[in-house]
């Protein structure tokens, strides 16, 4: 645990790995949208998105121990779903740490599904658009150009918070979501490891 009470402490990829294949692998909670989890997950792992985890938090505190490793892309989000399980009586979580892009770096095992572009690749292509278009009709259009100062002084927050206000937008949309987690499915499958 680190010295910081409300983070999670990290664990890593080697680490992981280790747990695993001893068989002492601690549960695995995906908190990235369905459709990232459907392109590739750890094998084994339970896909939770942060929004149906921030809203079913009480009864899933219900089936969890503290041997859950929290799992996104980077690892933000994962530190938001430990703080929200911290909050419902579920201390002493860990994190991913560096999330699905550390652990296919590190090699390890991956279940692939459809491939479908990344929430970060999809952020750039509509926030450099908006700033592309923004710029051309700003020759025409006074004024059309600060549309694009506004892009880019949200992606400089975006940057400084670690959060993405078009991205948590662009995760709505129906080709992110993928098939909608169902609450029931995810607690009877954690219902088959009995919480210790």
């Amino acid at each position: 645990m680190t010295a910081d009470a409300s983070r999670a402490a990290a664990c890593t990829p080697a680490a992981l790995q280790h747990l695993i294949k001893t068989g002492d692998g601690p549960r695995l909670l995906d908190v990235r949208t369905s459709g990232e989890f459907r392109t590739g997950h750890i094998p084994g792992a339970h896909s939770v998105p942060l929004d149906t985890l921030r809203e079913h938090r009480a009864e899933l505190r219900q089936h969890l121990d503290e041997d859950v490793v929290l799992v996104c892309r980077s690892g933000a989000r994962a530190a938001q779903a430990a703080a929200v399980l911290a909050e419902a009586g579920l201390p002493g979580l860990r994190v991913l740490d560096g999330g699905m892009l550390a652990w296919e770096a590190s090699g390890a095992p991956v279940d692939r599904g459809p491939k479908r572009w990344e929430l970060e690749r999809q952020v750039r292509l509509v926030a450099g658009s908006i700033v592309l278009v923004t710029g051309v009709v700003g020759f025409f259009v006074p004024g059309v150009h600060l549309i694009g100062t506004a892009i880019g002084a949200g992606l400089t927050f975006a940057a400084l918070s670690d959060t993405c206000a078009m991205g948590m937008a662009l995760a709505k949309l129906p080709y992110n979501r993928g098939p909608r987690t169902d609450v029931r499915t995810v607690v009877a499958s954690l219902r088959d490891r009995p919480v210790l």
